[in-house]
This record gives C-alpha cells, structure tokens and sequence, in this order.
C-alpha cells in the first residue's frame, strides 16, 4: 500500500478534523485541509488527491453538492462522514457518487480501516491487457471502462460492478454478491445500496450507448448484463 498517498480531508469541525490528520499523519499520509465546500472544489480541480474524506454538513456548498459536481471530472474515492444516520440519507450520498460512508461518532481507526481499503482497492489492479468486447473495453490494469470510444467517468465501487458484469455477461448476481464485490469490509449494507450504484451505472452508460437496457434486473435475485441475444 502507497503510504504516500494525497488524502483530501474536507471537514468544518476543528476537533474532528485534527483528530483525523493525526491519525493519517501517524500513519505517514499526506493530508490537506479544508473547512468549507467552496474551497476544496476548486482545489479539487487542480491538484491530485489519492482520497477524499468528506463531512455531509458543509457551510455553503455542502457534501451532497460537492460530491455530485467532484464526479463531473474525476473518480476519486470518496468516503462520506456524516450524522444523518438514516437509511435514505446514506443513500442519497451513495447517489451523489460517494463510495463509501462513516456515521458520526465515529472511532478513528475505523476511519483509517476505510482509507486504507478504498486505496488498495485501487491498486490491486490486475496487469492483465485490455479485455475488449466490442462495444466496449475493460482495461483491468487501469481499471477503466470504455463504451464506444467514450471513457466512462466511474467511482471505484462503480468500475468493480460494472467490470464484473461486463466480463461475465448473462451470469446472474445477486445483490449480496455485488455488495461483497464493491465492499470488502464485511459491514452491513442494504440491499438498496446496490440499486442506488447500478441506476448511476445506467445513467452514465445510457449518456452514451444503448447498453444501459441490457443491464437487467432478475426479479427476486439481483443483477445481469443480458447477451446480445437476449
């Protein structure tokens, strides 16, 4: 694991904030700071973050607004830290594109847990050549989608799902099986948070080719990407 790596921290409460740089820098990341939305957007459109760790409730443009504009141009990983505890509410951060979110009060070293396997989700890329399948291109050592010559602007955990049904097209997943794909922690998730990252798949495949409709619901089971055939 790089541990070197650029984590973004974007978090309005001073106490929550150094607690989380001193447990980042103990354990050799570089950090950098930002109380307010504002601001870390636009440092987001200029520097590289390896990570970001992002609080819901912002001053001005919250952590909702932040992440949805974040995923206009990049996948970086995205934890989400926030106090609404509710369901709906960590789906609607799901949603807005992040991949991964904590719930206030939360024990640092679980956050830490967290960052470090979102980071090597990133690097256990395989070294494997491009897999193609006209008309689209799964490039495991990039982890990179392309559909029609278009790259796919995917968040990790969406890059995993839709890897995993485009090399095996026409095998049935069920939901608990995609969730143990896009999350490695054991934790408990709901079945919704696998419907939430595949209507994001489907918004973003459908801006730019009709595979979106093979990408089909199993009533009662989970998730397939249907053969041409089908």
């Amino acid at each position: 694991m790089n541990q070197q790596a650029h984590i973004c921290i974007v978090e309005d409460d001073e106490k929550i904030a150094k607690v989380l740089l001193d447990y980042l820098h103990a354990d050799h990341y570089q950090t950098t700071h930002f109380i307010d939305g504002a601001s870390a957007f636009q440092a987001l459109r200029t520097q590289k973050f390896d990570l970001v760790l992002l609080d819901r409730m912002l001053p001005g443009m919250d952590g909702i607004c932040l992440c949805q504009a974040l995923r206009n141009f990049s996948a970086v990983p995205v934890i989400m830290l926030t106090a609404m505890i509710a369901e709906d509410d960590k789906l609607d951060g799901l949603e807005a594109g992040a991949d991964d979110y904590v719930c206030k009060p939360f024990s640092p070293r679980e956050v830490l847990a967290r960052v470090k396997a979102q980071l090597r989700r990133m690097q256990l890329a395989s070294h494997a050549d491009a897999l193609e399948v006209w008309p689209y291109v799964v490039n495991q050592e990039h982890r990179s989608i392309t559909v029609q010559g278009q790259l796919l602007n995917l968040t990790p955990v969406e890059y995993r799902i839709l890897a995993e049904l485009f090399l095996h097209p026409g095998r049935v997943y069920t939901r608990q099986q995609l969730l143990d794909l896009a999350l490695d922690d054991n934790r408990e998730s709901s079945d919704r948070t696998i419907d939430v990252h595949i209507k994001n798949v489907r918004k973003k495949l459908d801006a730019v080719s009709s595979l979106a409709e093979r990408l089909q619901s199993v009533y009662g089971v989970g998730y397939r990407f249907a053969l041409a055939q089908d």
